[in-house]
């Protein structure tokens, strides 16, 4: 995989309370692959990671704020879960923004476990099929997606997955996806 992101710079839109797992390892596939990675936040310094959203699990340095980044400086998106972190991210509007703005835009986002919340509250999800983790499939039900539990879900730009247990599959996937290859109208494992 080394080399096939070259030059392409990917944000990482994570709030204190992230699952550190899947923010580290989606962002070690990307760096390896050549992606250039920056975490955008609510707040600048560090955010704190939890370890199944229980445990401390240290922190993250905060590259810039979602509040002053732009969706054409970058060439995808990745949202991690834990359960706090995209509930924080949902109540913060240019968070909000930001996410809606890069669905729109038509360029890769890929989301894992409860980070699909984001992308609910940025009423991008309706006539998607999507996974996520199972706590949050009622709610992307009734915003209109279409759900499924499988590892990875894509559909067009759009890479969703389960939990932390399909991390090895989804980093596979985002950095294909995020490449320009793999991406299908609706497809998965």
């Amino acid at each position: 995989m080394a080399g096939e992101l070259n030059g392409k710079r990917v944000a990482i839109l994570a709030a204190d309370g992230v699952e550190r797992v899947e923010l580290e390892q989606p962002r070690q596939a990307l760096d390896q692959a050549g992606a250039r990675t920056e975490l955008l936040s609510l707040h600048d310094g560090q955010i704190a990671a939890r370890n199944n959203d229980l445990d401390d699990a240290g922190t993250f340095d905060v590259d810039a704020l979602v509040r002053s980044a732009a969706v054409e400086d970058y060439d995808a998106l990745l949202l991690p879960g834990g359960t706090v972190n995209p509930d924080k991210l949902r109540i913060d509007q240019a968070a909000v923004s930001f996410v809606r703005d890069f669905m729109e835009s038509g360029k890769p986002v890929a989301s894992i476990c409860h980070g699909p919340w984001t992308l609910l509250e940025a009423g991008v999800v309706s006539g998607r099929t999507l996974t996520s983790f199972p706590s949050i499939r009622t709610d992307l039900r009734n915003a209109g997606a279409t759900v499924v539990d499988q590892e990875i879900a894509i559909d067009g730009n759009l890479v969703t997955s389960r939990s932390p247990d399909d991390l090895p599959a989804f980093c596979e996937a985002i950095v294909k996806t995020f490449g320009g290859a793999g991406v299908a109208a609706e497809g998965a494992r």
